[in-house]
């Protein structure tokens, strides 16, 4: 036994050698002087018996690359290879695209879509990023990141995975490389300058665009033909072949109002053969995700635009809706619904509406307190966006003055429950409206910054001016320069994850779980806050949570996903979604980012955002993604031109046969909401960077 315990403890010595001998003979040796300072060792473990050839490159500005290539002469099965960059100071800020709070967890490769693992302090800093042009050309075994932060260490490797929780990657067993060449590589970029620690994404943005987004982009990525066409198959679907599952007319208190439903599936196809079962609640929402009050507009501008009256008075019963929801002291709900009842039929349950006889008012069932819409907290975020929709539409549509008034009196309850602090609370009780406790500081109080400084825009009132840019200093002191990103959507939507530390950091990753809707949020106000006030602050902060926000922004084309994905967005830190489509939402305001800083990028990420939202269309003009459409559901055809989920590879894998590809439409947050931002961009042409396409 003392025998084996001596063997054991010298082939651990060898390994050990092998792993950390690196600053005499590895990578180490090989980095420049000015980028040793920033790190004190580069530790890479075995990948069997072989031994890399090592290259390093400098490429200036502060980035050097980094390659390692093994010969191998024989199959070679190794669960797991990594390399590890231990920093030469102690960072206070980190930030990685994904959580991995246990040592366990990894930043798979389904999330590489600007990746990079960051640290730095007051004086230095210093990025990680993966080589995605060896990940293009084939990797037998998949890519991974990681971030230690007491640790201090950041890590790239090799490794199979799978998902946990929702959604999380851990390792898995079972890696195999065959005889040839394995290549890994990385970036490593450094910075002592103040403005690249102050905004730490910009450089790594602008090398992602300058070296694959804009090559793909100038080649038409990810859509080369004209955006009408699309627009054309969304209203085609919404109001033609799919109109007895999609339109919902019917009256309130004798007013006829009428808006496409929530959301719809793949049983309510015509193509389908089978009995509807209904996938949620018929309803209605005017909500932060999906508004009716949104779409609407923008069949309102497409109407106009082609002589449609048809669809005119269709996206007028849309406005009438919006304005038929009651108010109470000011606040009103978020969304209307039918009575639900479950039929069986052959053994199987179906879930399916009682009709708009049954309605009633409620708000949005993703929150804190129930999954009942019924008795849901009035949610001062959907408030707060839909009265700002209300005030949009009345400059730029129609002079309704229903709906100025109906802004001013909940902007006065608005007022009312603005905290000391500065901050509006998230959710109030339904009952006695009062303010709950839960998110009570938090970046949702951006989308009210926004609301208020546009009706103080229309009415001269300067009480709406100070109680929003009371609001969005909070923000900016408390919010931004940490990363602290929760919203509704962080814990309660369907990446539950991590409840437990709601208002806390991830001790492992020194960072919040983190939602890119609040930084969009955030982004907006301070734009408009620095349009008000022309306080040059607001600008630099707003573009350093634009870039914070375009860091979930694909800028490269993944082989290991299987629809183009040049400008589409990715959601939060603990979640796997390409493609959302919230890409819609962002499009225009990268623009105006682009416009007010005079930078082409912003611009021509913001169109490739316009154009990603259409890109999960199942239609002609979208080949590649109609082929997975018709894998996963061999009875679409024609008469299902249009149909679109909301984002693909949701579920953090995704293969070649339709693994990826979702069974539902939500027309307020997929094809409808992606044609609104079409075609209120096009109204914007000075925004656009090229013609339409």
């Amino acid at each position: 036994m003392g025998k084996q315990l001596v063997l054991l403890m010298s082939m651990a010595s060898i390994v050990l050698s092998c792993t950390f001998r690196t600053k005499e003979d590895g990578v180490f040796a090989q980095l420049p002087q000015e980028i040793r300072k920033y790190i004190d060792s580069i530790h890479v473990t075995p990948l069997g018996a072989y031994h890399p050839e090592i290259k390093v490159e400098k490429m200036g500005d502060g980035m050097i690359n980094v390659r390692l290539t093994y010969t191998i002469t024989d199959t070679l099965r190794q669960n797991d290879w990594s390399i590890g960059i231990v920093p030469s100071f102690r960072p206070e800020f980190n930030w990685a695209p994904h959580l991995t709070p246990t040592d366990e967890h990894i930043i798979a490769q389904h999330v590489f879509r600007a990746p990079a693992v960051i640290m730095s302090n007051d004086t230095k800093l210093i990025a990680v990023l993966p080589d995605i042009d060896l990940i293009k050309n084939g990797s037998p075994v998949k890519w991974y990141m990681d971030m230690d932060a007491p640790g201090n260490m950041i890590a790239l490797g090799a490794s199979n995975y799978g998902v946990k929780e929702h959604v999380l990657f851990t390792k898995e067993e079972g890696a195999v490389y065959p005889p040839g060449k394995f290549e890994y590589g990385f970036k490593i970029l450094v910075s002592d300058k103040a403005a690249d620690i102050a905004n730490p994404w910009r450089k790594i943005l602008s090398y992602y665009w300058r070296e694959y987004g804009k090559p793909l982009y100038d080649r038409g990525e990810p859509i080369a033909t004209d955006l009408d066409a699309y627009v054309e198959r969304t209203y085609k679907w919404a109001f033609g072949s799919w109109k007895e599952a999609v339109w919902q007319e019917f009256k309130i208190n004798g007013r006829t109002v009428g808006a496409p439903v929530f959301i719809v599936n793949v049983t309510q196809s015509p193509n389908y053969g089978k009995m509807v079962n209904e996938r949620e609640f018929r309803s209605i929402w005017n909500q932060a995700w999906f508004s009716s009050l949104r779409s609407a507009s923008g069949l309102y501008r497409y109407a106009k635009k082609t002589g449609n009256d048809t669809l005119l008075q269709k996206a007028k019963l849309g406005k009438e809706l919006a304005l038929a929801f009651p108010q109470q002291n000011g606040f009103f709900n978020g969304l209307i619904a039918t009575e639900m009842e479950k039929t069986e039929v052959d053994g199987e349950e179906y879930n399916k509406s009682k009709g708009w006889g049954s309605y009633y008012f409620g708000n949005s069932n993703r929150n804190p307190v129930t999954w009942d819409a019924k008795e849901s907290p009035f949610h001062i975020l959907d408030m707060s966006w839909t009265a700002y929709l209300m005030l949009k539409w009345y400059e730029d549509l129609e002079k309704d003055k229903r709906l100025l008034d109906y802004a001013v009196r909940y902007a006065d309850a608005l007022v009312g429950i603005q905290g000391k602090d500065g901050f509006f609370p998230a959710w109030l009780d339904r009952n006695t409206y009062e303010p709950l406790n839960i998110l009570k500081k938090s970046p949702e109080s951006s989308m009210s910054v926004t609301f208020l400084l546009e009706l103080h825009k229309i009415t001269g009132k300067s009480s709406y001016r100070d109680a929003a840019l009371r609001a969005m200093d909070a923000v900016i002191e408390e919010v931004v320069p940490v990363g602290k990103w929760e919203d509704f959507e962080t814990y309660w939507s369907c990446s539950r994850y991590g409840g437990d530390h709601l208002g806390r950091k991830f001790e492992r990753n020194n960072m919040y779980k983190q939602n890119n809707f609040s930084i969009y949020w955030t982004a907006e106000a301070l734009l408009n806050a620095y349009g008000l006030t022309h306080e040059k602050r607001y600008l630099d902060i707003g573009q350093r949570t634009m870039d914070e926000l375009l860091m979930t922004q694909a800028s490269w084309q993944p082989p290991f996903i299987y629809v183009k994905t040049l400008g589409g967005f990715g959601v939060m830190n603990a979640d796997g979604e390409w493609n959302d489509s919230r890409q819609s939402l962002f499009a225009e305001l990268i623009m105006r980012y682009g416009e007010v800083t005079s930078n082409l990028e912003y611009k021509e990420r913001g169109m490739a955002a316009l154009k990603a939202s259409f890109i999960m269309m199942y239609c002609p003009e979208n080949p590649i993604t109609k082929e997975q459409w018709e894998k996963k559901f061999p009875f679409f055809g024609p008469e299902d031109y249009g149909f679109m989920m909301e984002n693909y590879g949701h579920g953090g894998l995704t293969d070649s046969m339709g693994l990826g590809i979702g069974p539902f439409t939500i027309y307020d947050w997929g094809n409808g909401a992606a044609a609104e931002a079409y075609n209120r961009i096009m109204d914007h042409q000075e925004l656009v960077p090229i013609k339409k396409n």
